[in-house]
């Protein structure tokens, strides 16, 4: 059952979403994402300036003239949206929780996915597998997917992320576009992660709030950990807890920053209070520096 809420929710989304993936997003998206390859198209009569190795001399006997190969791109891809749904997602700070972002991350990739007649799947995960939807195009796809994550009411609380990337490793047979959206707050899937990546585009999307890297100075707090349901009161006027951290955050980021590089995997942060566009654009951007190798 759909709320009127979650309606008008969905529908400031798709609003917000298409019309950035129309004006900012898809033509980075485009140079950076190519399809599977060339596929033939049709032969024309040879041009000056046409390459001769795709001279079709079958066609040229029998036409009694020249005529050459044409190829287009192949453009059609498949895209998975991997979406952490523990709940750790759901908090927040600032004016929305982090499950609300995530939900529009997903939105602005999808809306871009399709423009580029790209299909779009979704794997939802907690420290199990929460729904899977199979890879299609269209609009009404799309807000499907949104309204899924939206929508969810998952039965687990923690997060694995190996159960995911498992989950990916084991149905594309193609070679694969795998935006990977969570917190990354989970241990233990550097080897689920390095296995898939070896065959799939995986770019992990790393959604924050302002409050996990640094704890505010509010006095005595009773902290929940809202995956494990444990209560640690904190002293968060205390200079050291503060310092300490901030400390073991940058640690933790330091870490799995480390795991991407030497896995070569295109990563992004993007935060609650802050715009998510720009930082997905300048992704785009490096990446296809890096492909065309331009610098």
């Amino acid at each position: 059952m759909i709320s009127r809420e979650l309606v008008k929710k969905l529908k400031k989304i798709e609003i917000y979403t298409s019309r950035l993936a129309n004006d900012q997003l898809a033509g980075s998206y485009h140079s950076v994402f190519k399809g599977r390859g060339m596929a033939f198209s049709e032969v024309r009569q040879y041009q000056a300036g046409d390459d001769v190795r795709f001279i079709d001399w079958n066609v040229s006997a029998r036409m009694n003239d020249t005529y050459v190969k044409v190829f287009t791109e192949e453009r059609e891809m498949t895209v998975m949206l991997l979406v952490d749904l523990s709940a750790s997602e759901r908090f927040g700070s600032t004016q929305k929780p982090k499950i609300e972002t995530v939900a529009e991350v997903a939105a602005l990739l999808a809306f871009s996915a399709i423009k580029n007649n790209d299909r779009v799947g979704l794997i939802l995960f907690t420290d199990r597998i929460e729904r899977f939807v199979p890879p299609k195009k269209g609009r009404s796809h799309v807000m499907r997917v949104v309204t899924e994550i939206l929508n969810a009411n998952p039965d687990g609380e923690g997060t694995d992320l190996s159960v995911a990337l498992d989950l990916l490793g084991g149905i594309g047979k193609r070679r694969t576009v795998a935006f990977v959206i969570s917190d990354f707050i989970a241990d233990q899937y550097e080897k689920a992660l390095k296995v898939v990546s070896a065959k799939h585009d995986v770019i992990p999307i790393r959604v924050v709030d302002p409050r996990e890297d640094e704890l505010a100075d509010v006095g005595l707090a009773l902290v929940e950990d809202l995956e494990t349901g444990e209560l640690v009161e904190v002293d968060t006027s205390n200079a050291k807890v503060r310092s300490e951290y901030a400390r073991e955050a940058q640690r933790q980021r330091a870490a799995r920053e480390h795991l991407f590089r030497r896995l070569q995997l295109d990563h992004v942060t993007v935060s609650t209070e802050r715009d998510f566009v720009r930082p997905l654009t300048e992704l785009f951007r490096l990446r296809q520096r890096r492909l065309t190798g331009y610098r």
